[in-house]
C-alpha cells in the first residue's frame, strides 16, 4: 500500500506531511485548490500536484482509482474562514465529503484517514476530554466536522479501514505558513511588535507542533487494521491557558516583549486527552509549544516569511476575501 491521495495536501499541515511521506517512499497525488501556490511543495518524481476542487466529482473519479490510501485534509479551515461564506463552507466541508468517501470505497481504496478537529467537543468541564465523550459543537464548522465523522464511520468495513484524527490547534513553521492560529499569532506579534495582546487568558487551548501532527498521521498509516479501523484519535501536546502560551512565547522571543491582557467574549475552552493514541499506537508528542515558537523565530530571522504582518497568504480570511471562490 504505497499510493496515497491527499486532499488539501498543499495546505498548512499538508505542506509538511507530503515531504515526509515522500521520504518514506510513498507515491503521492495531491489534490488542492493551490490558493497559496504550488511552490509550497517541491517537485518530486513520486509526487503529482493536481490543481482542482474536491467538489468536482468527475475529477475525483479520475484521481481516486489506483490509490491505496486517502488522507482527507481539505476544508475551509476554522470558524472565521467558514463564517465568511457559510454556503461555500458547507459545500466543501460537508456536502463534498460523502461522495469522496463513497468513490474511495467503490474504487478499492483500503484506508481513509480524516482530519476532523478537537473543536467538535465544545466546552467541557471534565479535566480530560476523551474520544468517547458526547460532541457538543458550538459552530457549524465544528458541527460539520462531527457529521463527517459519522458519515465515515458508516462506511467502514474490513476492506475499507477508516480512521479519524481530532487535532488540537497546530503551531510552528511550514512551507505553507499560517499566522492566524493562536501560538503563531502570538509569536508573529511578539517578534515584530514586541507586544502581544491576550484576549481573556484563562481559556485552555491545546496545541500541537506541526511536526508532531505529521508524525501522528504516519503512526496511523503504520497501524494495523485491528488498531485503527473505525477509531478516533485526539492529537495534542498539552492543555495550556492562553496566558501560559503567551508566557512561553515571551520566554523564547525576549523578555522585553510586553503582554497586554484584554477582555474576550470567546470562552471556548478545550481540555483534550491524547492518551488513547499513546495507548493504542504508541504515539506521543515529542515537541513543545516553545519548540514551535523557536522554529518560527528562526524562520523570521532567515526571512523565510517576508512581510509576515501583512501578506495575505499567511491569513486565511484575508486570502479568502481576495479570491472569488464559489
Amino acid at each position: 500500500m504505497n499510493k496515497i491521495l491527499i486532499t488539501g495536501g498543499a495546505g498548512y499541515v499538508g505542506s509538511s506531511l507530503v515531504p515526509r511521506l515522500l521520504k518514506l517512499d510513498y507515491d503521492i497525488t495531491v489534490l488542492d485548490l493551490m490558493m497559496y501556490g504550488e511552490d509550497v511543495l517541491d517537485d518530486h518524481p513520486k509526487l503529482k500536484k493536481i490543481k482542482g476542487d474536491i467538489r468536482n466529482k468527475s475529477l475525483l473519479e479520475d484521481l481516486i482509482p489506483g490509490n491505496d490510501i486517502v488522507i482527507h485534509l481539505a476544508c475551509i479551515s476554522n470558524d472565521p474562514s467558514f463564517k465568511l461564506n457559510p454556503t461555500l463552507g458547507k459545500s466543501i466541508n460537508l456536502d463534498a465529503f460523502e461522495p469522496l468517501v463513497e468513490l474511495s470505497r467503490k474504487n478499492n481504496v483500503n484506508r481513509f484517514v480524516y482530519a476532523s478537529s478537537s473543536s467538535v467537543y465544545g466546552i467541557k468541564s471534565e479535566k480530560n476530554v476523551t474520544e468517547d465523550m458526547k460532541l457538543e459543537p458550538l459552530t457549524d464548522y465544528s458541527k460539520f466536522k462531527g457529521d463527517c465523522e459519522k458519515i465515515l464511520n458508516s462506511y467502514k468495513s474490513d476492506e475499507f479501514i477508516t480512521t479519524t484524527i481530532r487535532p488540537s490547534t497546530v503551531c510552528g513553521y511550514a512551507r505553507r505558513q499560517r499566522l492566524d492560529l493562536v501560538v503563531n499569532i502570538l509569536t508573529n506579534h511578539a517578534y515584530h511588535n514586541r507586544e502581544i495582546k491576550v484576549f481573556g487568558g484563562d481559556q485552555l487551548r491545546p496545541n500541537v507542533h506541526i511536526d508532531d501532527m505529521v508524525d501522528s498521521y504516519i503512526a496511523v498509516l503504520a497501524g494495523s487494521p485491528d488498531k485503527i479501523n473505525g477509531e478516533i484519535f485526539n492529537v495534542g501536546f498539552k492543555n495550556q491557558t492562553v496566558n501560559e502560551l503567551a508566557n512561553d512565547v515571551k520566554s523564547i522571543i525576549g523578555e522585553d516583549v510586553k503582554i497586554v491582557q484584554t477582555h474576550s467574549d470567546d470562552n471556548r475552552s478545550y481540555h483534550v486527552s491524547s492518551e488513547k493514541i499513546k495507548n493504542i499506537l504508541g504515539f506521543s508528542t515529542k515537541r513543545t509549544v516553545k519548540d514551535a515558537v523557536l522554529d518560527l523565530k528562526n524562520s523570521f530571522e532567515k526571512n523565510l516569511l517576508p512581510n509576515s504582518m501583512e501578506n495575505k497568504k499567511y491569513f486565511n480570511i484575508k486570502m479568502m476575501n481576495s479570491i472569488n471562490l464559489k
